[in-house]
């Protein structure tokens, strides 16, 4: 879809406010879009190149906003604390190294030394060891190089666009707040999910809402 296309379908969905998971927080508003020197200067600072598609988005589109679950974030933006969002920055703990290639090709969710629920029970301090150290492999952020979170699902549950390596553009889902660990999005036709197949399957499904 062409991005006034999008625009309009997206104001027709402002005015109906169908009943769409997530949409409560959006409520279909689109950001203003952001300017080519912004996204000239993001590429600059963290040396990548954005997928075409997400890029005409957000500078012809908007600057994140309406979108799947709770909305698309602003470029360099993440859910922070409640409903507010916050500038995320590369190597924080949750965000790579954006120029460092991504290296997943399929489902990942290695649960090695996470310690037994029935640990808790007989000693707590250690189940509490265990816990920490498996939860620092788990979460390395090394692990998401070369891509960035751009939507959350609710309780830490976050979509992630791939810029870098093989598997640039596509969409990966990271599950890992319900140790279900980390996930290729797929399309409806199970193809890998690009920004723009996964935005257009959403807005399909919530102009049909309205019907």
């Amino acid at each position: 879809m062409r991005p006034d296309q999008i625009r309009e379908a997206v104001r027709r969905l402002q005015a109906a406010q169908p009943a769409v998971f997530g949409a409560s927080g959006h409520r279909f508003a689109l950001n203003p879009p952001v300017s080519a020197a912004e996204v000239v200067t993001f590429e600059r600072v963290h040396r990548v190149e954005l997928p075409a598609a997400y890029r005409e988005f957000i500078t012809a589109v908007g600057n994140g906003g309406a979108g799947p679950y709770y909305g698309v974030f602003p470029l360099g933006q993440m859910d922070g604390t409640g409903a507010e969002l916050q500038p995320w920055q590369s190597q924080n703990g949750i965000v790579g190294i954006l120029s460092e290639p991504f290296l997943l090709r399929e489902v990942w969710n290695d649960l090695t030394g996470m310690p037994a629920d029935s640990l808790a029970d007989t000693d707590a301090c250690e189940y509490e060891r265990q816990l920490d150290a498996f939860d620092q492999k788990y979460w390395d952020a090394s692990r998401l190089n070369g891509s960035f979170p751009i939507c959350h699902m609710g309780c830490a549950l976050r979509l992630w666009l791939v810029v870098t390596g093989d598997e640039a553009g596509h969409m990966w889902c990271d599950r890992r707040a319900e140790y279900a660990g980390l996930v290729p999005v797929r399309a409806k036709d199970g193809s890998p999910a690009t920004f723009s197949s996964w935005y257009a399957e959403w807005l399909d499904d919530a102009l049909a809402a309205m019907l």
